[in-house]
C-alpha cells in the first residue's frame, strides 16, 4: 500500500514539473492533439505547498514566509563579472585564501597574491576582481592581482583628471629617464621632467620616493608619463614673479650655474635664468667657461641688462671686481719693455697678456723686420712667453700696441748696408714671394729685394716668375738699385751673365738666313723658334711657302732676317724672302777687311750662319766664346803671318 502511494505522488510531481516547463508544455499539447481521447489538465502556477512533506514549514504563516525570503535575499549580493568588489577573508591556508564577497558561495584566491601583506589575517577586508561567477567546478573565481591593476588605473585616471600629486617610488634608470612605480603601475619619468635644471646623474634617484603628477596616459600601450619638474615650476613661479618685479640694472644676485656652453654660462637666479657671457666672466681672456667655473656652483653676479619683457637677462661677474687697467703700473709707457704670455693668435697679429686683464696687440708687421712674414702662426704660438716693446698706450681706451722686432737692430740702419749692398754687388738669397710682375728675395732677415720678371732672363720671354723659379729656392742676383731711405732694393738675375744680344746683333743681322721652327700660329702670323733659344716673328704674308701653302706648327724652314732690334729684343723674319726678292732685299755681303777684327768677325759670323741651319737651340757659352774669338781676331792673323814668313825663310 505504501509503495502505491509513493508511485502516485511521483506521477503527480512529474506532471507538475512537465507543466512548469514550456518545452514540456508544447510536447504535451502535441501529444494531446494526436490523442484526443486522453485529456490532460494544465495548471497555471505550481504550488509547492501541495508537495511539501508533511510537517515541513508547518507553523509559518504566509507573511512570515515572505519575511524569511526577504531576509535570505538581503544576505546575498548581485554581482557581475569583470568588476572589483570588496570581500572579507573567511580563512587562510598555505595555498589559498577564502574570501566572502556576499555571494551564494565563497571564492578562492592564491595566497601568492598576498605576499605584500604578510600580516594578513581572517576578518580583514580586501579588494578582489571577479573573473568568473562559476567555473567548471561551480567555484567562484577571484583575483587580487587584477583588482590591484584595475584599481591602480582608476587611481591614475583620477589623479590625472583632478591634477593630484601622488607618491611614487623610483625603481630603476632607463634610457632618457626613470621608471617610477605609482599604484603598482610602472610610469615613465623623462629626464627633462625631473628638475628645472639639467640632471647629469640619474642614478642618485633610484630607490627613492618622489612626488609626481600624471601628465599623459596612453591606454593603447598601457603607458603613463609623469613629471616632477611641474611641481618645482609651480613653486618657482612665485619666486620668479618676485625676482622679476624687483629686477634692476646693477643689482647683485646669487645664482647657481645651470649649464655651460662655449659662449657663456646660464645661471639660475631662483626660477629665472640669466646669461653670463664668456667675455663678462673675467677681465682676463677665457677660452671656455669651464676653465674658471664649475657646474652647480653658487656665484654672485650683477645684472647688466634685460629686455622690456624681462625674458632675457644679461649678467656679469668681472664687473664685481676692479678693472686691471686701473692697477697697471704707471711706469709702463712708450718704449718700456714688458713680458707676458701669448693668449690669442689671429691673422693680423697676436695678443700678449702682461697681467690678467691687460693685453697688448703685436701686429704682424711688428713681429719681424722681414717683409715676407704674412701669417703670425708661422712665427708665434699660444702660450709662448715673450718680451716686447710698448709702441703705443691709451689708458682711457685701455689699448696697447706692442712690437717684437724693436728688440733687435733695424738691418736697414746698419752702417755697412751701403757698402754691403752697393750697386753691382752679387748676392744669394731665398725666394719668399712670387707676383705677376716679379719675385721678392730675402737676402737677410729684414733685407728684401725685388727681381722684376724682365730681369730674369736675356733670351726667354717669361710671363710669370713661377715659370723660372719656385718659392723657397735659392737664387743668385745682382744689385741694380739701392734706396736706403725708402728701404728698396732692385735686383736682377740675368745681369750675372753678359748680354747675348750684343752678339746676336752680328749673328742675326738683317738679310741673314737661318733655319727656324714654327712654334705657334697666331692671327697676324707665327712665332718662330730660332737657334740659341730665341724667338722670332713672321707675318702672315712673309710666312707662305713657294707653293702658296702655309707652314704648320713644327715645320722647320729657312727664314731671312728682315728686322733686328737689340733694345726691344725683337727679330722679324720672312720665309718668302728665301725664294723671292720682291718682299725683302737681302743685305749685300760685307767685304772682309784685311786684318783687324772685322775680317775675323765676318768669318766667324759666316761659320755661325752655316752652322745655324742645323742648330735649333742656343748656347750662351758658345756665343761668349765666339765674341771673345771675334775680339781677339786682330792678333791671330799677325801670328799666322809671322809663322808664314818663317816658313818661307826656311824654304829659301
Amino acid at each position: 500500500m505504501a509503495q502505491e502511494e509513493k508511485e502516485v505522488a511521483k506521477e503527480e510531481v512529474t506532471e507538475k514539473a512537465t507543466e512548469a516547463t514550456p518545452v514540456a508544455e508544447t510536447a504535451t499539447e502535441e501529444v494531446a492533439a494526436e490523442k484526443p481521447a486522453k485529456k490532460v489538465v494544465v495548471e497555471e502556477e505550481f504550488d509547492w505547498d501541495n508537495i511539501q512533506p508533511k510537517g515541513f514549514g508547518d507553523g509559518y504563516s504566509k507573511a512570515q514566509k515572505e519575511d524569511l525570503e526577504a531576509l535570505y535575499g538581503d544576505s546575498l549580493n548581485t554581482i557581475e563579472e569583470k568588476e572589483v568588489v570588496k570581500g572579507v577573508i573567511v580563512s587562510m591556508t598555505a595555498r589559498d585564501v577564502i574570501i566572502n564577497i556576499g555571494f551564494k558561495s565563497d571564492g578562492l584566491v592564491s595566497a601568492s597574491e598576498f605576499r605584500d601583506q604578510p600580516d594578513l589575517k581572517a576578518g580583514d577586508e580586501v579588494e578582489v576582481f571577479i573573473e568568473e561567477q562559476e567555473d567548471n567546478n561551480g567555484q567562484l573565481v577571484l583575483s587580487r592581482r587584477k583588482a590591484k591593476i584595475v584599481s591602480a588605473w582608476e587611481n591614475i585616471q583620477k589623479s590625472f583628471d583632478q591634477d593630484l600629486v601622488i607618491d611614487g617610488m623610483v625603481k630603476r634608470r632607463t634610457k632618457g629617464g626613470l621608471i617610477v612605480d605609482i599604484f603598482g603601475v610602472e610610469a615613465f619619468l623623462p629626464g627633462s621632467q625631473i628638475d628645472v635644471k639639467p640632471i647629469r646623474d640619474f642614478d642618485i634617484f633610484v630607490d627613492k620616493k618622489m612626488e609626481v603628477k600624471v601628465v599623459k596616459i596612453n591606454y593603447t600601450n598601457d603607458n603613463v608619463v609623469v613629471s616632477h619638474k611641474i611641481l618645482i615650476e609651480k613653486d618657482l613661479e612665485k619666486q620668479k614673479a618676485q625676482i622679476l618685479e624687483n629686477l634692476e640694472k646693477g643689482q647683485v644676485l646669487e645664482g647657481v650655474i645651470k649649464n655651460m656652453t662655449n659662449f657663456g654660462v646660464f645661471i639660475d637666479l631662483g626660477g629665472v635664468d640669466g646669461l653670463l657671457h664668456i667675455t663678462d666672466i673675467s677681465w682676463g681672456r677665457v677660452n671656455h667657461p669651464e676653465e674658471v667655473l664649475d657646474l652647480d656652483a653658487k656665484v654672485n653676479v650683477v645684472v647688466l641688462d634685460f629686455d622690456d619683457d624681462k625674458k632675457r637677462i644679461s649678467l656679469g661677474m668681472k664687473q664685481l671686481s676692479e678693472h686691471p687697467w686701473d692697477s697697471l703700473d704707471a711706469t709702463v709707457e712708450i718704449g718700456t719693455k714688458v713680458k707676458g704670455k701669448i693668449v690669442n693668435v689671429a691673422d693680423y697679429g697676436a695678443f700678449l697678456e702682461i697681467q690678467p686683464g691687460v693685453e697688448g696687440l703685436i701686429h704682424v708687421s711688428e713681429m719681424s723686420w722681414s717683409q715676407h712674414l704674412r701669417n703670425p702662426q708661422d712665427f708665434i704660438n699660444i702660450g709662448d712667453e715673450l718680451e716686447a716693446v710698448v709702441l703705443t698706450i691709451d689708458r682711457d681706451d685701455r689699448k696697447m700696441s706692442l712690437g717684437i722686432k724693436q728688440l733687435t737692430e733695424d738691418p736697414w740702419t746698419k752702417q755697412d748696408v751701403l757698402t754691403k749692398y752697393a750697386v753691382g754687388t752679387d748676392h744669394k738669397g731665398v725666394v719668399r714671394n712670387l707676383t705677376n710682375f716679379g719675385l721678392f728675395i730675402e737676402l737677410e732677415e729684414g733685407i728684401d729685394g725685388l727681381v722684376h720678371v724682365s730681369d730674369l732672363s736675356w733670351t726667354k720671354k717669361i710671363k710669370h716668375p713661377s715659370e723660372f723659379v719656385s718659392v723657397n729656392e735659392e737664387l743668385e742676383v745682382r744689385v741694380l738699385e739701392l734706396d736706403v731711405d725708402n728701404r728698396r732694393l732692385a735686383l736682377g738675375h740675368k745681369q750675372l751673365e753678359e748680354n747675348p744680344w750684343d752678339t746676336f746683333e752680328t749673328v742675326f743681322s738683317k738679310g741673314t738666313t737661318h733655319k727656324c721652327t714654327v712654334n705657334t700660329i697666331i692671327d697676324k702670323g707665327a712665332i718662330l723658334e730660332l737657334p740659341y733659344g730665341l724667338e722670332g716673328f713672321s707675318s702672315t704674308r712673309n710666312l707662305k711657302k713657294e707653293d702658296g701653302s702655309t707652314p704648320a706648327v713644327g715645320d722647320s724652314l729657312d727664314f731671312v732676317v728682315i728686322d733686328f732690334s737689340k733694345d726691344e729684343r725683337r727679330i722679324a723674319l720672312s720665309h718668302v724672302g728665301t725664294y723671292s726678292d720682291h718682299i725683302v732685299e737681302k743685305a749685300p755681303a760685307k767685304p772682309a777687311k784685311k786684318g783687324g777684327k772685322g775680317g775675323q768677325g765676318g768669318q766667324a759670323i759666316s761659320k755661325l750662319n752655316s752652322e745655324s741651319e742645323k742648330s735649333t737651340l742656343g748656347d750662351l757659352a758658345a756665343l761668349t766664346a765666339l765674341k771673345e774669338q771675334m775680339e781677339g781676331g786682330a792678333k791671330k792673323p799677325a801670328a799666322k803671318k809671322e809663322e808664314g814668313d818663317s816658313k818661307d825663310e826656311s824654304a829659301k
